[in-house]
């Protein structure tokens, strides 16, 4: 089948809620800070109402990175359930409007779209209480096949792991890009994500994966090893490539012997962290699948995620196309 999209992106499709919290807030409200916490639908109406000076954008982590990919120019497609409510028709109109492809059937029944609820603590971090909702109604049915067949690579968020209809929704997406001849990428979203399903995650590794995307405190619970250099080690006679951020130390990229240091992008403050990983995926997947090197790609990303730190939000304002534009990287 011929190509149409560069990025098909899986994962949860949630409303995101922002606002500024400090760190009295996180334990008053008992939120562990700096990850993400799956909650039930009260706990995530009670929390919504104790957050204040709230801004509500469509998100989920794939999603973001394929609303970056569109504003680098290229051609994305997203996969992942919503209700067919407000919130619902709200998610897939934002999406669109990036220029994403969406054509997941909305559910007529069941778990009500579900919201993201993000503290951003003056340091930047964000501390994330989720409610998944209709998004872990996912199912192989709802796969869009050609269109998966038709993208250079499938992009999936570990965080969609945590539900059976979904993981099965994986393992039926990765077997069409594979029989295309398509590449398989993988985030692994946080460390404790890792460590609920390390083993299968292990698994994928070693038997389906092409490109891995992790922090460097993922990478290192993903290994069970202790220091940055461990990880490098681990990954050293793996023939895919590795993909791994290490915040204001910039980013390593790995093809068995092929190793290059990226430098972070330069930004004047980071205002909030949300979405720096998924940006960074948009750009080097963008220079992947356009033909760059691997520093080049790895630059493409550092680029992406320096814009989304430097405002509210896990999507681009600017238009990342014309950032690396200016810069000469694309």
């Amino acid at each position: 089948m011929a190509r149409i999209y560069d990025v098909a992106a899986m994962g949860n499709a949630l409303l995101d809620v922002l606002a500024p919290a400090d760190d009295a807030f996180l334990l008053r409200h008992n939120i562990a800070k700096g990850v993400m916490t799956l909650i039930d639908e009260f706990r995530a109406l009670q929390l919504y109402e104790a957050l204040s000076g709230t801004r509500e954008i469509a998100g989920g982590s794939a999603a973001n990175t394929a609303a970056g990919v569109a504003s680098f120019g290229a051609k994305g497609l997203y996969v992942g359930k919503v209700k067919d409510d407000p919130l619902g028709r709200s998610f897939a109109e934002s999406l669109s409007q990036t220029g994403v492809q969406y054509t997941t059937n909305m559910a007529a029944a069941g778990p009500a779209t579900g919201c993201c609820l993000i503290a951003v603590t003056p340091d930047g971090q964000r501390s994330m209480s989720t409610f998944l909702g209709a998004s872990s109604e996912l199912a192989p049915g709802d796969i869009d096949e050609a269109g998966i067949a038709a993208s250079a690579v499938l992009y999936v968020e570990g965080y969609l792991w945590d539900s059976p209809g979904p993981k099965a929704a994986i393992t039926r997406a990765m077997e069409i890009a594979k029989r295309a001849g398509r590449k398989v990428a993988l985030t692994l979203s946080d460390p404790f994500c890792v460590g609920r399903y390390r083993a299968e995650f292990r698994e994928l590794f070693d038997t389906r994966l092409d490109i891995l995307f992790a922090n460097e405190e993922e990478a290192m619970a993903l290994f069970e090893v202790e220091t940055f250099d461990e990880v490098l080690q681990a990954i050293r006679n793996w023939p895919g490539i590795a993909a791994l951020t290490r915040s204001a130390k910039g980013c390593v990229i790995a093809r068995g012997a092929e190793v290059h240091v990226i430098d972070a992008a330069p930004v004047a403050k980071v205002i909030d962290t949300t979405g720096a990983g998924d940006q960074f995926a948009a750009g080097f997947l963008v220079g992947l699948t356009g033909g760059k090197g691997l520093a080049e790609c790895g630059k493409l990303g550092a680029l992406a995620a320096a814009e989304v730190i430097s405002h509210y939000g896990a999507r681009p304002e600017a238009s990342l196309k014309m950032l690396a534009a200016n810069a000469r990287l694309l």
